[in-house]
């Protein structure tokens, strides 16, 4: 059996308790509303996630209720944003300030259009704008190096090959590979399906001979050594024969990039 015993997440962040705070009732409802509009599940989770920070910062202020905020008081939160300090000394990204920042606002818009509140106090808050980043081209040697740092000789390594092979040859998002089911391959057309991707749309994309070759591969001889659950329709598994999740996949294939020497 290929598959690795689970190692114990002995420091996985529970997320901030709100549920004694008088915005809780309200989270509730906007995460329903939020779902009846047809966002995914990932959304609603970084979502919520963001605005539990913020009440837990309220909480701490002694801010109880939603009609309690005002703009002065999400100023103040902007600007324990701005010097907030990791566990490793580095200040939060710009990224992720303005997705903490985003959520609050849009939280709040919703609650004024739901008459929750007379007015809406982070209608004038201020989201710096982000400078869009061009994305990283690797020249046809850096492919070839990186596809070269998966072992070939393991389950795991053949595994690797095949989504590193299907990244390249379709271009699809890592929380669009990792939600791909068996039966959104087809071999013989050499196409994938992807359900719910950008925006909620489906769409349905060519990959190259090489990439079905290395999926070919990887269904009939690695996939089963790595399941535990025969009934799992997730296409690719990891190392503890579960479902990848997006974070995780992200950071192995920026190991293979270090390791073929791609800087990016």
């Amino acid at each position: 059996m290929a598959v690795k015993r689970k190692r114990t997440m002995k420091h996985k962040r529970p997320p901030v308790a709100i549920e004694h705070t008088g915005f809780y009732s309200y989270l509730l409802r906007y995460n329903e509303a939020m779902s009846v509009r047809g966002y995914s599940p990932r959304t609603l989770h970084r979502r919520e996630s963001d605005i539990r920070r913020f009440v837990g910062w309220c909480d701490d202020k002694s801010i109880d209720q939603p009609q309690d905020v005002t703009k002065p008081i999400l100023d103040r939160y902007q600007n324990y944003l701005f010097y907030y300090r990791q566990a490793n000394g580095e200040p939060l990204s710009a990224t992720s300030k303005n997705h903490y920042i985003t959520s609050v606002k849009q939280f709040f818009k919703w609650m004024t259009q739901e008459n929750y509140l007379l007015y809406n106090p982070a209608s004038e808050l201020f989201v710096p704008r982000q400078r869009p980043s061009l994305p990283v081209v690797l020249s046809e040697e850096e492919v070839e190096a990186m596809m070269m740092q998966p072992d070939l000789n393991t389950p795991y390594g053949q595994r690797d090959r095949a989504i590193l092979e299907l990244f390249y040859s379709t271009g699809i998002r890592r929380s669009e590979l990792i939600s791909l089911q068996v039966d959104d391959v087809s071999l013989s057309r050499e196409t994938i399906y992807i359900r719910d991707g950008k925006g909620g749309k489906d769409r349905l994309l060519p990959m190259g001979q090489r990439a079905a070759y290395w999926i070919k591969q990887y269904l009939q001889i690695v996939r089963s050594q790595l399941l535990t659950d025969i009934n799992e329709q997730v296409l690719f598994i990891n190392d503890y024969g579960d479902p990848f999740r997006d974070n995780k996949l992200g950071d192995r294939v920026k190991r293979f990039m270090t390791n073929a020497g791609i800087t990016a």
